[in-house]
């Protein structure tokens, strides 16, 4: 892991670090990532100091305005992503991608964990062609610490449509839910004992 992940502030006193400040004030940035399962890593990118929102939902497929049992069926060509608001004057793009690298496993085709289907692949969709030189270098490094070659698409971002309501905040408002206990909660412990 770089040791700059190890210097990311994380925002410990409050569990939504999502600024009581007006958004048309803050100079925001946006980074789409999909890395397995949207609450996992929704839950992951929250608590990063500098990340405004985390909106969980679905990119890259060609239906219009997809609901989760389409997506479910792996026919649409959606991948189950977060779209994360951010200032950038407080947590570099860089940054996120260095966590993005470490909160799921990249060399997995379509897969992560027991998720299985093209829903789950890891993908960078970016924003500007700046994130896409970044997130190619990015890459590159990342590749030094897996045994597998990475499978990560990086392609620029399509139309994101906002999951449903009740995939929002799903750590947080359903801490006592299976999934969050035995896959998010474990996986949040091992990144702050990183």
């Amino acid at each position: 892991m770089p040791d700059k992940l190890n210097t990311v502030e994380v925002n410990s006193t409050n569990p939504s670090p999502i600024a009581k400040t007006n958004q048309s004030e803050l100079p925001l940035s946006n980074a789409t990532f999909g890395a397995g399962c949207f609450w996992c890593v929704e839950a992951v990118f929250e608590t990063l100091a500098g990340v405004h929102s985390v909106t969980s939902g679905y990119m890259g497929g060609s239906l219009e305005n997809p609901s989760y049992e389409a997506i479910c069926t792996g026919t649409t060509g959606h991948a189950e992503v977060i779209q994360i608001r951010y200032n950038p004057d407080r947590i570099s793009y860089e940054t996120l991608l260095e966590r993005f690298w470490i909160v799921h496993d990249p060399t997995t085709l379509n897969r992560q964990g027991a998720d299985v289907g093209t829903q789950y692949r890891s993908v960078i969709f970016t924003h500007s062609d700046e994130q896409f030189t970044l997130a190619q270098s990015s890459k590159a490094r990342a590749g030094d610490q897996f045994d597998d070659p990475i499978v990560t698409e990086i392609t620029p971002a399509s139309k994101f449509y906002p999951a449903e309501s009740y995939h929002q905040n799903f750590y947080r408002e359903n801490s006592a839910h299976p999934y969050c206990q035995f896959v998010i909660r474990p996986k949040l412990q091992s990144l702050n004992d990183q």
